[in-house]
């Protein structure tokens, strides 16, 4: 198992949901096995497409910026320093309301897949 990334060497992917990504750590590339994690990069005015994941739970991380979070039928503000836990099953999105990028680091276990993330 390789078991360090560097961040230089990345390269962001657009998920389903619409938000760039780059897998930090993730059993596809490193060989880990319990979760996964990554950046995601909303632009500023952009809103994720509301979805939720059938197996994962996920964590936000906001790093940078401020948006706007709904999570179930919960919606509410965000910013850097704030950490969102959802729950798998729950619908989700979030809109970037700041000027600068939304930047958020999403760690999921089981790791995040394609396969687990239904459209809504």
């Amino acid at each position: 198992m390789k078991k360090i990334s560097h961040y230089k060497n990345l390269k962001s992917y657009r998920t389903r949901d619409g938000s760039d990504i780059r897998e930090i750590m993730h059993p596809a590339i490193q060989g880990n096995q319990l979760q996964s994690l990554a950046e995601a990069r909303i632009l500023s005015g952009q809103t994720t497409q509301l979805h939720k994941h059938l197996k994962s739970e996920e964590l936000y991380y906001i790093t940078s910026g401020t948006g706007r979070m709904r999570l179930g039928g919960d919606t509410f503000n965000v910013e850097a320093g704030d950490c969102i836990c959802i729950p798998p099953g729950t619908e989700h999105n979030i809109c970037n309301t700041s000027q600068d990028d939304l930047i958020i680091l999403c760690c999921c276990a089981p790791a995040y897949s394609h396969q687990d993330t239904i459209l809504l």
